[in-house]
């Protein structure tokens, strides 16, 4: 007779302020129910939005149907073929100059989770609430966070923001309300206490301090994770010594940049703890978030891989021209093929992610299985600045009900509010409008 308890999937190890939530574990199942009923994770749902458009012609495929060979920027995806969807003929109609509004690059960003021409006056932001904050409004008070979202770069920061309203809108895909933009969190180490920890709020000068006599915040938690591990069997007692130890290296991680930001230029204003290195600080703010999905901290999720209209150079692989002034390339083949190669150096870290969301299962599937991924930009040639056939793939199968490995061109100016509205019905939201929607798109198999 099986009589091992059953684990609460609301699970917390506690400790001095910090509780972290536990990953999908076998022992949150009933026992003798779990050879009947088939165990679900839930769904989760986010995009990754990529700045200034992409060098079209090497990100566009040629064909339809089943995915074969894929395009110079989609080649890092090559492991994951039979992950994602790729999409053609998706336009925002409300990012061109319909009205007067922040230029293209404001209108892209504002209008593209909220499907909603953005305003100009510096006194009078208003767009759209978002379709990801119509989810979370939903089914946020099932999970601690409602939603997150993370970002990269600030555009006051970077010194070429010209106004409040274009910032509004070139730093923010999230929007509670009309006027009420959700700002990322950029800094790695607010986004890890805010998951784990309670002084998010501390300043960097009290954190410093705190940080002088502070321990693991997993340490705090050691005893209660060891009672736990008691009671549970191999497979499980794996999967917690993994999700601790995964907690545990992005500290580590994070306490190594701050370091070296320190070793660079310690009187230098930056956000604390941001490594200088694209890469790196993709894979920590990535690495952080997928423990907050595999936790179920939230299911609903935005991430701004640097902010719209951004100039940042890339350095580590050789290009130090800023990113927006080489998208302007004039044709010219040099420039052309800087941006391909920043593109592509975008498609590879998210490629990398996707493997490590693939690796951690849950039941009989993954968490890449159980999540729906919106992966594109909100202008498609960036020379062009136009707003039709946007560059979009999705990643996951939403719950094993998406059925990827190919590529599907809709009817020109289809538009991109008809596949949010689908997603939406996906996570069990279902409104009949949204932003310019006039309808639903097929070809999802989403039932």
């Amino acid at each position: 007779m099986i009589t091992r308890k059953v684990l609460p999937r609301r699970t917390f190890l506690k400790g001095m302020g910090t509780a972290i939530a536990l990953p999908f574990l076998d022992a949150m199942t009933p026992a003798l129910a779990s050879s009947r009923i088939p165990r679900q994770a839930p769904v989760r749902m986010g995009f990754v939005y990529v700045p200034n458009g992409m060098d079209i012609r090497h990100w566009n495929l040629d064909y339809e149907g089943k995915l074969g060979k894929l395009s110079r920027i989609m080649q890092p995806l090559e492991a994951h073929k039979e992950d994602i969807l790729v999409l053609g003929n998706l336009t925002h109609n409300n990012g061109r100059a319909l009205l007067d509004g922040p230029g293209d690059h404001g209108r892209c960003c504002g209008s593209y989770l909220t499907g909603i021409q953005p305003r100009k006056s510096a006194v009078d932001i208003k767009v759209g609430i978002s379709m990801d904050q119509i989810v979370a409004n939903q089914i946020g008070h099932e999970t601690r966070f409602p939603s997150l979202e993370l970002g990269m770069e600030d555009a006051r920061q970077a010194g070429d923001c010209d106004s409040g309203y274009s910032c509004a809108y070139t730093n923010n895909l999230a929007w509670r309300s009309e006027t009420q933009p959700l700002p990322p969190v950029l800094d790695p180490r607010a986004l890890f206490e805010r998951l784990f920890g309670a002084d998010a709020g501390l300043t960097p000068e009290a954190r410093a301090q705190r940080n002088r006599f502070r321990r693991s915040i997993l340490d705090f938690v050691t005893d209660d994770a060891r009672k736990l591990q008691t009671n549970l069997g191999p497979t499980d007692k794996r999967k917690l010594e993994e999700y601790l130890s995964s907690i545990r290296e992005i500290e580590r991680q994070i306490e190594r940049a701050e370091k070296d930001n320190a070793q660079i230029d310690p009187q230098m204003e930056r956000p604390y703890g941001v490594p200088a290195d694209f890469a790196e600080h993709f894979k920590l703010m990535t690495d952080m978030l997928t423990v907050a999905l595999q936790a179920d901290l939230s299911r609903v999720f935005t991430f701004l891989v640097t902010r719209e209209g951004t100039s940042r150079p890339y350095r580590e692989i050789g290009i130090p021209d800023g990113h927006h002034p080489l998208t302007h390339h004039r044709n010219d083949p040099a420039l052309m093929e800087k941006v391909s190669q920043i593109n592509t150096y975008h498609v590879k870290q998210f490629a990398a992610w996707l493997d490590r969301l693939k690796s951690i299962k849950e039941g009989d599937s993954t968490l890449l299985d159980n999540s729906m991924i919106v992966y594109g930009a909100g202008l498609a040639d960036g020379n062009r600045h136009n707003h039709e056939d946007l560059p979009t793939l999705i990643a996951g199968r939403g719950g094993n009900l998406i059925t990827l490995g190919r590529r599907i061109e809709y009817r020109k100016e289809t538009p991109m509010s008809n596949l949010f509205l689908t997603m939406m019905d996906r996570m069990g939201v279902h409104v009949e409008h949204f932003g310019d929607s006039t309808g639903r798109v097929d070809g999802l198999n989403l039932t």
